[in-house]
């Protein structure tokens, strides 16, 4: 294992025979902070999730290093230049879904550049930076085909809400994850709609795809009752710090 990086549809040892000179991760997010002085407290007031009630985040900026051997005799025939022009011209300022070899059940979003070049007589290096989004989001969503060789019966979250047959009355219990999600919900039931009861509060889903913004799936494990006559698809992709 090279510990190599999924850049794309590119991987940064298959194509550049790129070498990490550290096993690659991605730093944490910063989390946006508001502090306001005010008077007759001891230390500021601290607002940082008084408009959302939950946390914040910044992007995750970082870089990774990676070293190449110069000539690659038996392995590939390009130099070192050519290999690295064709790095900068593939991904220089560029966003890509990014996927760490080592952590294949989640990706990253984001935007990449060159950021420093050094040559040496037998190695090279190059430096990528990332500004990536502050969430890692699950491989899979809710409404696409699972692939088992993949799955890690340690983390993994199965979620299958596609096609959901509905006569009546219908439960479902999502796990949650540490990005608020709105659900897209998607309907078939003869013009009639459907109607989701969630945290107490009935809300009227129409035919064809919508979302409620005062249904906001997080970390918890979340219930909804979904009652009509028909089919109902809910799209949700879970992310993590």
């Amino acid at each position: 294992m090279y510990h190599s990086i999924y850049i794309g549809d590119k991987n940064t040892w298959d194509d550049f025979h790129l070498v990490s000179t550290d096993r690659p991760t991605v730093v944490p997010p910063e989390v946006r902070t508001v502090y306001v002085d005010a008077y007759g407290i001891d230390g500021p007031l601290d607002l940082s999730t008084a408009l959302t009630g939950g946390i914040l985040y910044k992007n995750r900026v970082g870089s990774w290093t990676f070293t190449a051997v110069n000539s690659m005799y038996g392995v590939t025939d390009e130099s070192w230049e050519i290999r690295y022009h064709k790095l900068a011209n593939y991904l220089h300022g560029k966003k890509f879904k990014i996927v760490l070899e080592d952590d294949p059940n989640y990706y990253y979003m984001g935007r990449l550049s060159i950021d420093e070049w050094k040559s040496g007589k037998n190695w090279s290096s190059v430096t990528i930076n990332y500004t990536l989004e502050p969430y890692k989001y699950e491989k899979f969503s809710s409404l696409d085909d699972w692939l088992w060789d993949p799955f890690s019966f340690e983390t993994g979250i199965v979620r299958e809400y596609k096609n959901i047959a509905v006569n009546g009355s219908y439960t479902l219990t999502i796990a949650g994850s540490e990005r608020p999600v709105i659900p897209q919900f998607t309907v078939s039931a003869g013009g009639n709609g459907m109607t989701v009861r969630y945290n107490g509060v009935t809300y009227t889903i129409p035919d064809g795809s919508s979302r409620n913004p005062n249904i906001v799936l997080r970390e918890e494990e979340s219930t909804l009752v979904i009652q009509g006559t028909g089919t109902i698809s809910i799209l949700y992709q879970g992310g993590w710090i």
